[in-house]
């Protein structure tokens, strides 16, 4: 009670200075826990001039201050009718003779929740119900203010409020669950305000995300009874994305389809956002959001990159996606013509995942290097002929092959080539000139002994050309003395002249096969000279066996031989026939500068009988000593 003074002392000194009227004070709110008892202060006045009438008396109405509507009566002064849910709960604690009209509830419950009204009952007509009230608020757990927003990385605090209105009841308040929070501090207090009392303890702390969702309660607890009160709250905590998670880079087929996924930690939802490059793709608020790409290309592959923003803070990551792809098409150079000892880059680029070996072919042969890189570069400096051909650049990976190709054509000046030359042929003396050259060289002849140019326009000496690629052959016959020149040298002339855009040369042809002939005409001219030996010494080998065998030395060879002029006469056919096939001197021709040698050395032998006899008729030439013999003579 002496509590209760003290909150009652403030209200009377005021009630000291304020005019007898009809006024009442009491509390606006005031609130008590279930089953614990309330004490709501209460003191009125009237006015001055009125004499209460046996006694001044009081009524206290639940919800209505009217009596006419018949209001819970929650005490009475003159007698103990009260509504049933008050009865043995209340008590009068004030002296209506002093004006207090403060009233205890014990045992109060939900139900008991609401508006009080206080009627001063001074006798007769003096009967008066105030207008103002206390509202009484029943509490089955203890009140926790939180703040409206809870930021993570910022200090905390949490108050829990008990009412402290039953003088007969100390409440204790304690925290729970908060061995997982980092640093906590625990500030209890006393608060009074309006004459009602409230007991609170502060709990301080730093919140962290991950205290997010957790868990906290205040505990109430009244001592010397077995009433226990709870709150629980699950703590807001307020934070910046904290991680963002997404696929793994990956490698996938062109054509191919996938789905990347991101995941936000952060309170509240963020607004998720893709991006690939720069470029917005998708955007919505939500925990987790996925990005489905179709049909994907190579211009797809790229950094895929989720950003979350709450508000609080924003945070991204980023994954790689590469599409894999056989090469495309090389980008080489245009087919090329060029000029000998010119030099050129040739360029090859193609794409492809992973990234495709490059390789130069030349008529499907292997050049240069093969190197692993979007492009490469076949050089080739000082080009010759030999570098003509298709030029092929094959690009490679896992997943296939391409490739492009290019003709390099080579111009160049006409260079005769080694099978040129004259030879010795039955008709005559064949020539031969060979060049090769790009354009195609054009070739003529040249007689310098008859100062004739041998060409297309002239076909007087068996000429005739053709082409083969970048190769010209042209051929003529000399079939007689008369068109190999009439100089009197022996020696065959003839020059060859090839040209083309890029120049020009004329060239002698040799005579290459000369000692071939001349070689024939020896060893046909030895073997003449060793059958007409042969001959000889047969024929001498007959004329002696007969003079033996006859007994006469004077019989010549001629009277044995059946037809001993079938010997000279072979002989000397022999000899007309090598000179018609060589001729006389007049007739004879030399070719090339072996020719006089040949003449030189080219005998013939003849048999001459000068003083024989024919088998009949024949005659017979003696000697001296009386022998015969025949005549051989070398000229």
């Amino acid at each position: 009670m002496k509590g209760l003074e003290l909150l009652l002392l403030p209200l009377l000194l005021i009630l000291k200075d304020v005019s007898a009227q009809w006024n009442v004070w009491m509390p606006k709110d005031i609130s008590a826990m279930t089953n614990s008892c309330v004490v709501i202060p209460c003191s009125f006045t009237y006015p001055s001039g009125i004499r209460p009438y046996r006694g001044v008396h009081g009524i206290w109405y639940f919800g209505h201050p009217y009596p006419q509507l018949f209001p819970p009566v929650v005490y009475k002064s003159r007698t103990d009718i009260v509504h049933e849910s008050y009865k043995g709960r209340t008590k009068l604690l004030g002296d209506l003779t002093q004006k207090n009209c403060t009233l205890l509830i014990n045992n109060v419950g939900v139900e008991h929740s609401g508006k009080y009204y206080f009627r001063a009952d001074l006798g007769g007509a003096n009967i008066y119900t105030y207008p103002d009230f206390t509202k009484l608020q029943v509490l089955d757990q203890p009140n926790i203010d939180v703040p409206e927003e809870i930021v993570s990385d910022q200090s905390l605090d949490l108050t829990c409020y008990v009412p402290d209105n039953c003088p007969d009841m100390s409440p204790q308040i304690h925290w729970m669950y908060t061995d997982y929070l980092p640093d906590p501090v625990f500030t209890p207090d006393n608060v009074e305000e309006s004459n009602t009392a409230v007991l609170s303890s502060t709990l301080t702390f730093t919140p962290k995300p991950m205290h997010n969702g957790q868990l906290l309660g205040c505990r109430v607890h009244f001592e010397n009874t077995t009433f226990f009160y709870e709150r629980l709250i699950s703590l807001d905590i307020k934070y910046a994305p904290r991680t963002v998670w997404v696929n793994v880079s990956q490698e996938v087929m062109e054509g191919s389809s996938v789905v990347l996924h991101c995941d936000v930690d952060s309170n509240p939802a963020p607004t998720i956002t893709w991006y690939f490059g720069d470029k917005e793709l998708m955007s919505e608020v939500a925990s987790n959001s996925s990005l489905p790409l179709d049909n994907l290309t190579p211009e797809e592959e790229g950094v895929y990159t989720c950003v979350g923003d709450n508000g609080y803070g924003s945070m991204n990551t980023s994954m790689y996606l590469a599409v894999n792809y056989p090469p495309r098409e090389p980008w080489i150079n245009e087919s090329l013509t060029l000029l000998e000892g010119s030099s050129i880059s040739l360029q090859c680029n193609s794409k492809g995942n992973p990234m495709p070996t490059l390789t130069w072919l030349k008529d499907g042969e292997l050049v240069g290097t093969i190197t692993a890189d979007e492009g490469s570069v076949l050089e080739l400096p000082e080009i010759t002929p030999q570098a003509h051909g298709v030029y092929r650049c094959l690009a490679e990976n896992e997943h296939g092959r391409a490739s492009n190709s290019l003709n390099i054509t080579v111009e160049f000046a006409p260079v005769l080539l080694d099978d040129s030359k004259c030879t010795i042929v039955r008709e005559g003396v064949q020539c031969v000139c060979i060049a090769s050259g790009n354009p195609e060289p054009v070739i003529e002849f040249y007689l310098p002994d008859l100062n004739i140019t041998i060409n297309d326009s002239n076909s007087l000496f068996n000429y005739r050309t053709y082409s083969d690629g970048y190769t010209s052959t042209g051929i003529i016959k000399l079939q007689d003395k008369g068109e190999r020149g009439n100089n009197g040298d022996t020696a065959v002339h003839v020059h060859c002249s090839f040209s083309n855009m890029y120049g020009s040369e004329t060239i002698r042809l040799e005579l290459q096969q000369e000692k071939k002939f001349m070689m024939a005409v020896i060893v046909g001219t030895i073997g003449g000279v060793a059958v007409i030996a042969f001959i000889i010494a047969a024929v001498r080998y007959v004329g002696q066996n007969n003079k033996k065998e006859n007994g006469n030395p004077g019989q010549d060879v001629g009277s044995k031989v059946e037809n001993p002029s079938m010997f000279y006469s072979a002989v000397k056919k022999d000899k007309q026939s090598l000179r018609k096939k060589v001729g006389d001197d007049s007739d004879y021709q030399s070719v090339g500068p072996m020719a006089g040698m040949e003449r030189q050395e080219l005998n013939y032998a003849a048999l001459e009988f000068l003083h024989g006899r024919h088998r009949e008729g024949g005659f017979r030439r003696a000697d001296g000593d009386g022998s015969d013999y025949t005549e051989i003579k070398a000229k």
